[in-house]
């Protein structure tokens, strides 16, 4: 696995990227002083994109099937978690546009060469906000191993009494 983005996994079988491009700019508007610099003030994040980009070769990888589905996944309009294979996780995204462009046909108007590029832009405020404090989330999983362990114990405590 190169990459997921939500349910869809891209490796060679599906959309073999070749490169792939990460923007992140951050926002220091200025405001004009007389006789001296002009005073900045740091805003915030602006904008993150990927664009992914590469060439199929739909005999050997993925095809427009590929690309159909992720068309489809943008006309859900809804942000997907974007994964990649190493573990890094860059947060929800959406589809902004996806670019084709077919050579190379057989006889019939398929293409045996597609490049594509697909632009993603992020939408969720930060990694914490999406999962939510972590500490939280481990202590209900905590609690509800405790009450599923007590479940158990008292099942097999009432089997096993019913035995003797």
């Amino acid at each position: 696995m190169m990459l997921a983005l939500g349910l869809f996994v891209f490796m060679r079988q599906t959309l073999p990227y070749q490169s792939m491009q990460h923007d992140i700019s951050w926002r220091w508007p200025s405001n004009s002083r007389v006789g001296e610099r002009p005073a900045f003030q740091f805003l915030g994040v602006e904008e993150e994109k990927i664009m992914l980009s590469g060439t199929l070769y739909p005999e050997l990888t993925g095809g427009r099937f590929s690309l159909l589905t992720l068309k489809l996944m943008a006309d859900e309009g809804k942000a997907w978690s974007l994964i990649e294979g190493t573990g890094t996780i860059y947060g929800m995204f959406v589809v902004n546009s996806v670019r084709q462009t077919n050579a190379e046909f057989f006889n019939d108007g398929t293409a045996r060469k597609i490049d594509f590029t697909l632009e993603l832009t992020r939408v969720d405020e930060s990694l914490a906000n999406m999962f939510g404090d972590i500490g939280k989330q481990a202590e209900s999983l905590v609690g509800k191993a405790r009450d599923m362990a007590g479940d158990v114990v008292s099942k097999v405590s009432g089997a096993a009494g019913g035995l003797f």
